[in-house]
């Protein structure tokens, strides 16, 4: 059986700006990290799935660690 590390690195993401006038995979990006609306803010696990969607709207969100 796998046991879960207790100690699983998060990363907290904030939307600072917003969508209007956005490319449209900016926007799914957006939208699969969680966020919706200006100053949401969600902890995600930290991957390097995660940290690609970060990187590619990296001018619309601020990262927390």
């Amino acid at each position: 059986m796998v046991e879960k590390n207790a100690t699983t690195a998060t990363v907290r993401v904030r939307l600072v700006k917003g969508l209007c006038g956005v490319r449209a995979h900016h926007r799914l990006s957006v939208q699969a990290l969680g966020l919706r609306k200006r100053n949401d803010v969600r902890e995600l696990k930290d991957s390097p799935q995660v940290r690609g969607l970060i990187n590619k709207v990296n001018y619309l969100v601020r990262v927390e660690e």
